[in-house]
């Protein structure tokens, strides 16, 4: 199969027709074998019955269905999951990603052998101050602490190897990140290109501010955990026992100064105090470091999912 396109989709009940015909007419007029695999991240209106009747018209449409609403992160790891196609992409369900990209994006895995190739929404209709500009700055955050040269990390359009959505794992809300999974898995050719994005035309963004903030905290932690995730010691052991030396350190000089000199009150000395609490802050961080260890060696299955329906 060439094609797997993955669409996670939360209420967009009214843009799915319109898709999947116009899915339907790009790989066909291209000739390229392909399945549509939707998953539903636990809509409330008849996203998943529309789903069904585009299987029942064509069996090229499957789908998944969530019990509940987990995130656009276990909508695209289950999708991954699920992809037999050798080339994976992924795109939103309401409209603003045009099915005219996928042949272009086709064929620059196929050919120019990228690993994966990410969309970038030059020109955007979104509201100025309430994404664009987040946006803009959270991509400057990401590329200067990953290295990626990418202008839209948070772009759903975007194209993948087979191989490398089955060595990734996405949870969370990590799906921002995919292309810095992807790179400290091993995956370092990472290509871009210019797409439409379209205007919604259905339906309202599930975009708001705590997707911003949220976009920072899960900056931080996946700038760590690819650091760290399976060597945890060598951060809060190496902080901790820099902590513990200077406090221990400082504790040896104020010692040997309360023998040594003259009416010397040790307990009356502040630096008594501080270096107390940098020798238990050093030492609270090596613990933490050695339990993280532990952890990171017998951490369970984190990606678990009620999936309600499955259509296959």
């Amino acid at each position: 199969m060439d094609i797997s396109i993955v669409i996670p989709l939360f209420n967009e009940e009214e843009s799915l027709p319109e898709l999947s015909e116009w899915i339907t007419n790009v790989v066909t007029e291209h000739q390229l074998s392909y399945e549509v695999i939707f998953v539903d991240d636990g809509s409330t209106d008849n996203s998943w019955q529309v789903v069904q009747q585009l299987h029942a018209k064509n069996e090229h449409f499957k789908g998944i269905k969530f019990q509940r609403n987990y995130g656009k992160s276990a909508a695209l790891n289950e999708g991954f999951r699920a992809a037999k196609g050798n080339v994976v992409i992924t795109m939103d369900a309401d409209l603003q990603d045009s099915p005219d990209e996928i042949p272009a994006l086709y064929y620059m895995i196929m050919k120019e052998h990228y690993d994966i190739v990410s969309g970038w929404k030059k020109k955007r209709y979104d509201n100025t101050f309430t994404k664009n500009l987040p946006s803009k700055i959270f991509n400057a955050a990401a590329r200067f602490s990953s290295g990626i040269k990418l202008h839209d990390f948070n772009c759903g359009l975007k194209a993948y190897k087979n191989k490398v959505v089955k060595c990734i794992e996405v949870y969370g809300e990590m799906h921002r990140y995919i292309p810095v999974i992807a790179k400290w898995a091993g995956f370092r050719k990472i290509g871009e290109k210019v797409v439409e994005h379209r205007a919604r035309k259905y339906g309202k963004t599930k975009f708001g501010i705590e997707r911003f903030i949220n976009g920072f905290l899960d900056l931080a932690t996946i700038s760590f955990v690819s650091r760290f995730a399976k060597k945890p010691m060598h951060f809060f052991g190496l902080y901790g026992t820099l902590f513990f030396l200077c406090g221990f350190l400082m504790s040896i000089y104020l010692i040997i100064a309360k023998f040594t000199v003259a009416n010397f009150a040790l307990t009356n000395r502040p630096a008594f105090y501080i270096a107390l609490v940098v020798m238990i802050i050093g030492m609270q961080l090596f613990l933490t470091g050695f339990v993280a260890e532990m952890v990171s060696r017998n951490a369970p299955e984190r990606n678990s999912y009620f999936i309600e329906d499955k259509i296959e």
